[in-house]
Order: structure tokens, then sequence, then C-alpha cells
């Protein structure tokens, strides 16, 4: 019963509507370095390598705007996302700690869990959106063939006509993979929220935007050559028709993707794009993660719950 009660209580809604709207605001100001990033790790013939060289690039062949293509379905992703990851996180720990302090253990397993959750309700979104972002982009590699997609429901209707029902899940096993990455990244970044707490004094921006950008970093680096291969999957950038008819991203097919890389790029080639994905992801996640935790605050002290009440995680 009292599961049930922390399932649905009004402060795990806070939690996830404070981070779905960080995350937001976030993505929207750093939107840029997401469009670097990820045509850095689809379009493997592109010989800029640095965030700023391919940003001059877009703007050139693709105009000004092209930095923000795909920016709505984007957001619309990222919100359902978050929303989903916040609630699940914190929902599980209110129940699982009834009132005591977290740790490391709790932090990590809760975060496993709810990124679990959250990946096999919210892949389909992120698979139109890789698709969306990337239409009307100039690849070097003559062998992407990107579909035409006037918005969301036309992606998602035309994916499940022309490659099935199961394309909107391409990824998902790497997905899957990668609930690490939150999951680290909460776990670093409550256990160093824990150990500051410990001085008589509310958290500086300043503090939580460093936690946040750290606890992303160590996230990012661990996991990343798997976001390559997630990113890949998605957009179905796979030409062998029998390795699209195995595309339940396998972890058969992971590795072989993995050791394509390898052979053709050489150890490097799992990090391609890393500068890219670093600068915009511990900025997003640092911004995300500040503007989350004012927004909860703010809300809570509007809603007369103390200050040690919320802090209580």
């Amino acid at each position: 019963m009292k599961m049930s009660f922390q399932l649905f209580s009004f402060e795990t809604l806070v939690h996830a509507a404070s981070g779905a709207a960080g995350g937001a605001t976030a993505l929207t100001a750093f939107f840029p370095l997401e469009t670097a990033r990820l045509r850095l790790q689809v379009d493997e013939n592109r010989k800029a390598r640095s965030t700023p060289v391919i940003l001059r690039e877009i703007i050139k062949e693709e105009g000004l705007l092209a930095l923000y293509r795909g920016w709505l379905p984007a957001i619309c992703s990222l919100c359902c996302s978050n929303f989903v990851y916040f609630y699940c996180f914190h929902s599980l720990k209110a129940g699982w700690l009834r009132g005591k302090q977290s740790s490391p253990s709790v932090d990590l397993i809760t975060g496993l869990v709810a990124g679990v959750v959250n990946v096999l309700v919210t892949t389909p979104l992120w698979v139109v959106n890789t698709r969306l972002k990337l239409q009307g982009s100039n690849f070097r590699n003559a062998d992407i063939r990107v579909t035409s997609y006037t918005g969301i429901w036309d992606a998602f209707i035309q994916i499940i006509h022309s490659e099935g029902l199961g394309a909107l899940w391409n990824g998902t096993f790497p997905s899957l993979l990668l609930v690490l990455n939150p999951a680290i990244q909460f776990m670093i970044y409550d256990g160093m929220k824990r150990r500051l707490r410990g001085v008589p004094r509310e958290l500086s921006s300043v503090e939580v935007f460093i936690m946040g950008a750290v606890a992303k970093v160590v996230a990012t680096v661990a996991t990343y050559p798997l976001q390559i291969i997630q990113s890949v999957l998605r957009f179905g950038q796979v030409s062998n028709s029998k390795e699209k008819s195995k595309l339940l991203s396998s972890l058969r097919t992971i590795k072989s993707l993995l050791a394509s890389r390898v052979r053709k790029y050489g150890l490097l080639g799992l990090f391609k794009g890393l500068e890219a994905k670093l600068l915009q992801t511990v900025l997003t996640a640092a911004l995300m993660f500040l503007l989350y935790e004012k927004i909860a605050g703010c809300t809570f002290r509007v809603m007369g719950l103390s200050i040690q009440h919320y802090k209580r995680r």
C-alpha cells in the first residue's frame, strides 16, 4: 500500500515534470551541438573531426536553420523520456527507502530499472527523432539514402509501412545496455550531493552545475561506443539485407558493427564525435540538473514542504 502511494504521489510528479522541463530547456540551448554530434556519429565519410568545423560546414552547405533541424521531435522525445525516467527513478527510490537515507547501490539499481522502463516506452520516439533530424542532410557517404518525412506522424507511418513495426525499436538492445549511462550519472550526482549536503547550507547553482557536468562526463566516456551503434541502428543505416532482417539489435549485431568500425577506422573510430558529444551532453546535463533542482525546489517551497523533506533522497 505504501509503494502504491509513493508511485502515484504528487511529489514524484513534481520531480518528473521538473526533469522534463529542465531537460527540454537545456537541449534547446545546446541543440546545434547535438546536431554536430549526430552527424559525426552517422556520416562515416565526413572528414571534419572537430565540432566548430562541422558546424561551419553545416551552416555553409545547408543554412543556419539546419543546426535546429529535428528540434520539435527531439524536444517531444526528451520531454517524454525525462518524465518517464524521473518519475520511475523517484517513485522507486521513495518506495524502497521509505524515508531513509539513500546509498550509491540504491541509486544505481533504481537508475537501471528506471532506464529499462524508459527505453521500452520511448525508443520509437527516439527512432523517429533520429530520422527527422538527419533528413535533408548532406552526407559524405553516398550509400546513405534518407527518406523524406513531413512530420512525426508521417515518419511513424512510413517506418511501419516500409520496415515493419519492429523498426520502431531499432537500437533497443544497445539502448538497454546504455541504461548504465543515466544510472551511473545519477549515482555519481546523488552521491556528490549527499556529501555536500553535510554542510549546513543550500547548494549553490555553480555546485549543482559542476556536479551535473562531472557525473555526465564519467557516464558518457564509459558508454560512448555503444552510443555510436545506437545512433547507427536508429537511423537504419545497415545496407546488407541479411543484416537488416536480423535487426532485433542482438548482441551479435552490436559486436559485428563495433568490429567493422574498428577495422575501418581503428580503435579511435569507436570514439568518433566524442568531443561534440561531451561538449553537448555535459553542458546539457549540467544545465538540466541545475534547472531541475531550481524548479523542483521552488515548487516544493510553494507547496509548503520543508527543504529537508525535499532533500531526503
